[in-house]
């Protein structure tokens, strides 16, 4: 399997959708990435492209013509991605458009994932390139898993995520039948920067933000202090969601959302949706940082 590692951590990543698999530390084992246990949630941090969340009817309208979308889009599970290169400190992974993905994305594009090692922190890179001579659209988000709680005799109530700066933001409820964005909204927050874990948290599925001032948050235990940070600088929406009394926590940057409920189905007009002119790349990045107290 392909990894990385330094004197701190050792990551590693499944080809199978570039999905990062393992954040542990090199000196006494801890890991950080949730284990994936099929029985609960089968996944680890996959990688959300073209789209995020639910589609209406999972479907979309480009130039008059329906196409059929999965949810969270057609990388997570790909098993065609390349690996383009491979060092002590970088691996990327690269995604092409193919006849399969063109029956469901009418468009011509190269889609990578970087994941870079420095010291404690993991950078995510992405990367579009538009191979099109038109403009192609698309959505793209992280979705890491954090084992949570993280050692034996803690509970999931002992920890909080703690954001930079002082919020605001309700959180916008999804329609359960459906995975829709609703225009409700509820509050989350129990103090103006934290968010207490609890089992029932997630009873109405994600937490979904588009409002955020932060571009950083925290993992945090309520006696051991910062556990690991997620910095989104460029990904306007955050989801936080689990699985309801699973011990674990994703904290997802994303660019885009699902469809709403008053969803014209129009891939053009979709809420959060990047318009990429011909030829042109755009990037993105998000980072894991974990605290190097525990690495020891």
């Amino acid at each position: 399997m392909p990894f990385l590692e330094n004197d701190l951590l050792s990551i590693e990543i499944k080809q199978k959708g570039a999905e990062l698999c393992s954040i542990r530390s090199v000196k006494n084992n801890t890991e950080f990435i949730w284990e994936a246990n099929p029985e609960i949630w089968g996944s680890h941090a996959p990688n959300l492209f073209p789209i995020i969340g639910a589609m209406k009817d999972d479907s979309y309208i480009y130039n008059g013509k329906t196409y059929s979308m999965p949810k969270h889009g057609f990388v997570r599970h790909n098993e065609d991605f390349e690996i383009i290169s491979n060092s002590n400190s970088e691996i990327v992974f690269k995604l092409k458009s193919n006849d399969e993905l063109r029956a469901i994305y009418p468009f011509e594009f190269e889609f990578s994932i970087t994941y870079e090692l420095k010291d404690n922190e993991l950078l995510i890179h992405h990367t579009v390139k538009n191979k099109d001579d038109k403009t192609i659209y698309f959505s793209l988000g992280g979705h890491p898993a954090f084992t949570c709680p993280l050692f034996e005799g803690e509970s999931y109530t002992d920890y909080f995520l703690e954001f930079e700066n002082e919020e605001t933001s309700e959180s916008y409820l999804l329609n359960m039948a459906t995975g829709l964005v609703t225009e409700k909204t509820k509050i989350v927050f129990n103090s103006p920067k934290t968010i207490n874990l609890h089992g029932g948290l997630f009873n109405e599925d994600a937490l979904i933000f588009k409002d955020l001032k932060s571009r950083q948050v925290a993992l945090k235990h309520k006696n051991k202090g910062e556990i690991l940070n997620v910095k989104f600088e460029g990904f306007p929406y955050l989801g936080i969601w689990a699985k309801p009394n699973a011990p674990y926590v994703c904290i997802e940057p994303w660019i885009g959302i699902a469809d709403a409920e008053s969803t014209n189905q129009q891939l053009k007009d979709k809420e959060g949706i990047m318009a990429l002119d011909s030829y042109k790349t755009f990037n993105a990045t998000y980072s894991i940082t974990v605290n190097s107290g525990l690495l020891n």
